[in-house]
């Protein structure tokens, strides 16, 4: 099973593609962040965003894909901008035909470490032990993605353990 997580943002997106193994492990395929230019008008923005969203699903054929929910406490411009990106992502993950779960930071951080209000360098510590890699992933963003996607995985495995019960 392949999910792809999804850490929406207008200036930068972070991806993460994991992989669940029949062991019950995880592997990470791929990650990083997807920039698009601070001076860019923002329907040129989106539109990158959206088009570099369609070349990681066709590149990584996923089986599911997980968002992180809209979380913001004042800046109300910064959460329209990220409620803007996240509509692109969400628009290319239904055009892919992709099922779509959503995830509050809190829950993310809950099925990755044990509990919702992990600091966030517990969360990406986890996120490099989970998938065995060398260091934390880098930046911020493709470590929450990867979070997201850790996240979703962990629900599939679970709901699919259940069914089967």
């Amino acid at each position: 099973m392949r999910v792809l997580g999804i850490d929406p943002g207008t200036a930068i997106t972070g991806y993460g593609v994991v992989e669940a193994l029949e062991d019950g492990s995880f592997r990470a395929l791929d990650y990083g962040v997807i920039t698009t230019p601070a001076k860019t008008p923002l329907e040129s923005r989106l539109l990158m965003l959206y088009r570099e969203l369609r070349a990681l699903i066709a590149a990584h054929k996923p089986d599911g894909a997980a968002v992180e929910k809209l979380f913001f406490q004042r800046n109300v411009r910064t959460a329209m901008a990220v409620g803007q990106a996240r509509g692109v992502v969400l628009l290319a993950l239904a055009e892919a035909g992709l099922a779509v779960a959503e995830y509050a930071p809190n829950e993310v951080k809950e099925a990755v470490t044990g509990y919702g209000g992990a600091p966030k360098a517990q969360m990406q510590r986890m996120v490099q032990m989970l998938l065995a890699l060398d260091e934390t992933p880098k930046p911020d963003d493709a470590a929450d993605a990867l979070a997201v996607a850790l996240c979703h995985a962990q629900h599939l495995r679970w709901e699919r353990k259940i069914n089967e019960a």
